[in-house]
């Protein structure tokens, strides 16, 4: 079954807070219910792959100020069919970011939320599902802004709510706080 693996995936993931709990068993019972998920002709929704990229160093993440949406987000896209979900954030992080040297951290889940897309040109407003990933980039590494960005940046973490202060997004702020908080105990 080729949703098997993204839901054992979902299945360890634990959420940061009550709000994304609810959103990964909203996206195990979309999952279970569709079999066709992955496609984005499936109107009512689709699940996505999306790349939280830090720096070496923990303190910088790698943001795209996106055309369509004309907002700073993470990089990341349509499955258009593909089921590994991971491998399709990679994708997209290396497409729409030009860096070649993105790494995955691990194969875990790092975030998942549920948002909606408005309506545009003839395709009705709809859900994604986006599955979060964590990877590392070198801060050097050339980038190159392509059709679907207006700009590329390394932003301090800290710097990131002046760019975008959704939930969705400090969430994962924050979560990387956490993180270099438990490897500087360790």
């Amino acid at each position: 079954m080729h949703r098997k693996k993204i839901l054992e995936l979902l299945s360890k993931h634990s959420g940061y807070n009550r709000n994304e709990e609810q959103m990964t068993r909203n996206t195990i019972e979309f999952i279970r219910a569709h079999e066709n998920c992955f496609d984005r002709e499936l109107l009512i929704g689709h699940v996505t792959g999306s790349a939280w990229v830090l720096d070496n160093s923990g303190k910088f993440v790698l943001l795209m100020h996106h055309r369509k949406l004309n907002r700073w987000f993470q990089p990341g896209g349509h499955c258009d069919g593909d089921s590994d979900v991971l491998a399709v954030a990679l994708k997209e992080a290396i497409e729409e970011t030009g860096a070649k040297d993105i790494k995955a951290v691990n194969e875990a889940i790092f975030d998942v939320d549920i948002h909606q897309i408005p309506e545009r040109k003839g395709i009705p407003a709809h859900l994604h599902y986006d599955i979060r990933f964590l990877f590392t980039a070198d801060k050097d590494s050339p980038l190159l802004i392509n059709e679907e960005s207006n700009d590329l940046a390394w932003v301090e973490l800290s710097k990131v709510k002046e760019l975008n202060s959704e939930d969705s997004i400090m969430r994962m702020v924050d979560k990387t706080y956490q993180i270099k908080k438990w490897l500087e105990k360790s």
